[in-house]
């Protein structure tokens, strides 16, 4: 069954954030690395502009939880979280319907 995590989070600086996605997602594609995301999206809040909903979609919740344990995706959250206001708040999804 696929899996999606929602991370919600606020920065006032989403163009280093979208950066660092960007370039830890090309670096999973050129090595091909077991259980990277599948596909993600990067919703903005209409009413808190300072506030983001990441939707990370993965193939399974091993493949997510093989990915949660690389070095690289630790490295990444570390990096995150220096340009976040506030902690964020993560919400692991089964998909039913797409």
């Amino acid at each position: 069954m696929k899996f999606a995590q929602i991370i919600d989070f606020e920065t006032q600086r989403i163009d280093e954030v979208r950066d660092l996605l960007r370039t830890y997602e090309e670096q999973a594609r050129s090595q091909g690395r077991t259980g990277a995301p599948t596909a993600r999206t990067l919703l903005r809040d209409r009413a808190n502009p300072g506030r983001y909903l990441a939707v990370v979609e993965f193939e399974s919740h091993e493949a997510a939880m093989t990915n949660s344990s690389a070095p690289e995706t630790s490295e990444l959250a570390e990096q995150l979280s220096a340009l976040m206001t506030r902690p964020s708040v993560y919400t692991d999804c089964d998909v039913q319907d797409e």
